[in-house]
């Protein structure tokens, strides 16, 4: 089944195909190609450890517990 590919890259996937992945609005998926040049996607099981980005690995890393007033007057120079 042809589609086309927006201006953001973006596609939809085939409702035969979601169904048989079991896919819903905000399940994960991976793509991949294989050796034969095609285009494999897969639904990313629930808890699976997923491809972390820069931010995803910076998420949590703070020890200092702000409160917005305190950070804002600290950003400021407020005393």
């Amino acid at each position: 089944m042809p589609t086309t590919i927006t201006i953001k890259g973006q596609v939809t996937i085939p409702k035969h195909i979601r169904d048989s992945l079991g896919l819903s609005p905000g399940s994960s998926v991976d793509f991949a190609v294989n050796d034969e040049g095609d285009v494999v996607i897969r639904k990313v099981a629930a808890g699976s450890p997923r491809a972390s980005d820069r931010f995803d690995r910076a998420r949590g890393r703070a020890d200092i517990k702000w409160r917005t007033d305190e950070l804002m007057a600290l950003l400021r120079g407020e005393d």
